[in-house]
């Protein structure tokens, strides 16, 4: 599948693999210079690109997760969804779990994107649903 990528700033870098058999593609900063992300708190960082997806498909961001467990720092909505009729610059919100500010420099992998296949649906409401073993029992009752 080809994904077509457009850049919006010279300094952008397109999504890059980091092995044969990796799911996800790295996602880079594309920064004038240097983003503090202080602690606790949220900064959006983009990307410098713009992507189209193909229809039936949509780009999910997800952490990287040396950044996330060695460093602190993932994106602040957990996974992001990127809808194929999205055009826009894809950036990311990241969020720094620790106590200590961490600095994002220009062309640091910050996410990885995933193109994964969705199902259209309807919702059709109903006055009753089918009877499981499971029933409503929820929050830990499959498990021990």
């Amino acid at each position: 599948m080809i994904i077509p990528v457009k850049k919006l700033h010279p300094a952008a870098v397109l999504p890059s693999s980091g092995s044969a058999y990796a799911a996800g593609y790295d996602l880079h900063a594309c920064l004038e210079g240097p983003v503090t992300i202080p602690a606790g708190k949220t900064v959006k960082v983009g990307t410098g690109l713009s992507m189209e997806i193909p229809e039936g498909y949509f780009g999910a961001v997800f952490a990287r997760s040396g950044l996330a467990s060695k460093s602190g720092i993932r994106p602040a909505n957990c996974v992001g969804v990127c809808d194929s009729d999205y055009r826009g610059e894809y950036i990311v919100p990241l969020h720094n779990d620790t106590d200590m500010d961490y600095i994002v420099q220009p062309g640091d992998r910050i996410a990885q994107l995933i193109v994964m296949p969705y199902l259209g649906v309807q919702f059709e409401e109903v006055p009753e649903l089918t009877d499981t073993v499971r029933g409503t029992s929820g929050f830990g009752s499959s498990g021990k």
